[in-house]
């Protein structure tokens, strides 16, 4: 491990050795294109940290940044390499520029490329600002996503699924069951016919007399289920005797015999009797009369 790190931090520093020497030469050239443009001695010293600088800038935002970011860190590397190499090949070509005699913004003799050279050799330090600025925003903006190593159990847990998988492939996989549902028929509703005949009027204090009633139904279709079909209808309910007043409250004293005061209310024997609550409240005033007790 510790060789690993000695070999890594060697070549650092080999590449920083042979990125400075780059460097020096670049510089001379580069301080020689500031004269010709029009720069003074201070600003011919620093043109060259200008360009080769914001170089090395993007080669260390290009290591930081990913995606989209990284993409535009490598496109300024790219720029100001070839900007650089186009200056340091003018020199090159231009005797005049090494001893400083050339005049002031002449650095070919055909116009229209000397035009091109003096617009990159002056808006390479405008664009430095911005691309650098622009650079170092992202890099401080950027946020690395965390890389988390892979432990035992997550090791483990991989091998079996890959050999629970692979031991599956050899077992055919059932075709899947599908089921035949078909519809259940409606049932057919079962009408009642009302009777026609009517029945006798109920007397008051008489028994009434109960008529049977004839009931004819419609054949149904037992083969589904037989669904709620609502209010039962009069006709189809059992028939019950009405009781008189005097019934009534004969029930209700034997009902009520061990009550106390207290319980004797309507509601009460409207429970007990089953009965209306209007009929219970004339109970209640009759038995309560009875015993001598105030009526409500």
């Amino acid at each position: 491990m510790n060789l690993h790190r000695r070999g890594r931090t060697a070549l650092v520093l080999a590449l920083v050795v042979v990125v400075a020497m780059a460097f020096r030469v670049s510089w001379n050239a580069l301080r020689d294109i500031a004269h010709a443009i029009g720069a003074d001695s201070t600003a011919a010293t620093l043109y060259p940290f200008v360009v080769d600088g914001l170089m090395a800038l993007a080669l260390i935002a290009t290591l930081v940044l990913a995606g989209r970011d990284r993409t535009f860190a490598l496109r300024v590397l790219a720029a100001y390499t070839v900007a650089s190499l186009v200056l340091n090949y003018v020199h090159g070509l231009v005797p005049e520029l090494h001893g400083g005699s050339v005049d002031w913004g002449r650095l070919a003799d055909w116009d229209p490329a000397n035009w091109v050279l003096v617009l990159l050799a002056t808006s390479l330090p405008v664009g430095s600002i911005y691309f650098g600025s622009d650079l170092v925003a992202k890099v401080l903006h950027h946020r690395p996503t965390p890389i988390t190593a892979p432990t035992a159990n997550a090791e483990e847990s991989t091998e079996t699924e890959r050999n629970r998988s692979s031991s599956d492939l050899a077992v055919s996989t059932p075709a899947a069951i599908t089921r035949n549902v078909k519809p259940l028929p409606r049932p057919v509703a079962v009408g009642f016919l009302k009777s026609t005949i009517p029945a006798k009027p109920v007397q008051a204090i008489e028994q009434p007399t109960v008529t049977p009633i004839e009931r004819r139904a419609v054949a149904a279709d037992l083969t589904g289920p037989r669904r709620a079909t609502g209010r039962v209808p009069e006709v189809a309910r059992t028939p019950r005797r009405k009781r008189t007043r005097d019934e009534l409250l004969d029930e209700a004293r034997k009902a009520t015999a061990g009550w106390a005061d207290a319980k004797l209310t309507a509601e009460g024997i409207r429970r007990e009797v089953r009965t209306s609550p209007a009929n219970a409240r004339t109970l209640r005033d009759t038995l309560r009369a009875e015993r001598g007790l105030q009526v409500a």
